[in-house]
């Protein structure tokens, strides 16, 4: 089976091309690919489907054998892939996933797609739509993990993420702290974790654990709920730039409610296994 192997920002993924496949475990596949040490190594799979609601379908399999509603950063490089492939012959394409159907704009040069704009939708913001235990927003709330008591902030965009803010991300456990965090009872179906440092009103820094994956260098969903959680919180305004490890995404939060996500995808390699 080919696959071609991308990446968002240091967030990486194995695209597979299943259109003509069948019968395929891709949650056994991912758990095998995925490993850093004895398969390719990714963060999770991206697998191309027909759809009948959209151009085009796209499956995330988390590198635990998950699967996810939604992911930022794999939407780009699907995108991307899907263009640069023929499969979608469109800059401006719809692409259906669990979250609903996504809306990805190229920047293309030369045949190349170098930025992806992504319609990440509107934030959820109420504690059931995330889903949170409780009512209401959930702003600034207390929550107790591994003997330290923080304040969260959870939304759902595409997939639940709660943000904490501290002032030094180099000075916690983003692994123990994220892990726990992920698996508090508060949260039903479990949640991504994203630690925020606030550097100015227009600039954040973010660290990321992921619900199905552990640490990963960037979070697309994640600095697209990181940048909504930071105008509830009156740290920033409504439009920020998101850093990572390897990068830069800016994020918008439109006057039309919905969360706008820019920024790269790149091609490591092809292969087949």
């Amino acid at each position: 089976m080919r696959f071609t192997k991308m990446h968002g920002l240091g967030n990486d993924f194995l695209v597979i091309d299943g259109r003509e496949l069948a019968n395929i475990d891709y949650g056994a596949m991912a758990v095998k690919e995925c490993a850093r040490h004895t398969g390719v190594g990714a963060d999770g799979i991206l697998v191309v489907e027909n759809s009948d609601a959209a151009d085009i379908r796209m499956r995330i399999i988390n590198s635990d054998g998950s699967e996810a509603e939604m992911c930022g950063n794999g939407i780009r490089c699907f995108a991307k892939y899907v263009y640069e492939q023929g499969i979608v012959k469109k800059t401006q394409m719809s692409v259906e996933t669990l979250a609903g159907v996504m809306r990805p704009e190229l920047l293309v040069k030369d045949g190349v797609a170098e930025q992806v704009r992504v319609d990440m939708g509107k934030p959820f913001l109420e504690c059931g739509e995330i889903p949170v235990e409780g009512e209401g927003r959930c702003i600034d709330r207390p929550i107790s993990v591994l003997d330290k008591e923080l304040r969260f902030t959870s939304v759902l965009v595409g997939v639940p993420h709660t943000m904490v803010f501290v002032d030094d991300l180099g000075a916690i456990d983003i692994s123990a702290l994220g892990n726990a965090i992920e698996h508090a009872p508060v949260f039903p179906r479990r949640t991504n974790v994203n630690f925020v440092h606030v550097i100015d009103e227009n600039t954040v820094e973010m660290r990321t654990w992921e619900r199905g994956c552990g640490r990963t260098l960037c979070c697309g969903t994640g600095a697209s709920s990181t940048a909504v959680a930071c105008v509830l919180n009156g740290k920033t305004g409504r439009s920020v730039d998101v850093r990572i490890a390897l990068g830069t995404l800016h994020i918008d939060w439109a006057e039309d409610d919905h969360v706008y996500m820019t920024g790269p995808a790149a091609v490591v390699c092809t292969g087949e296994f």
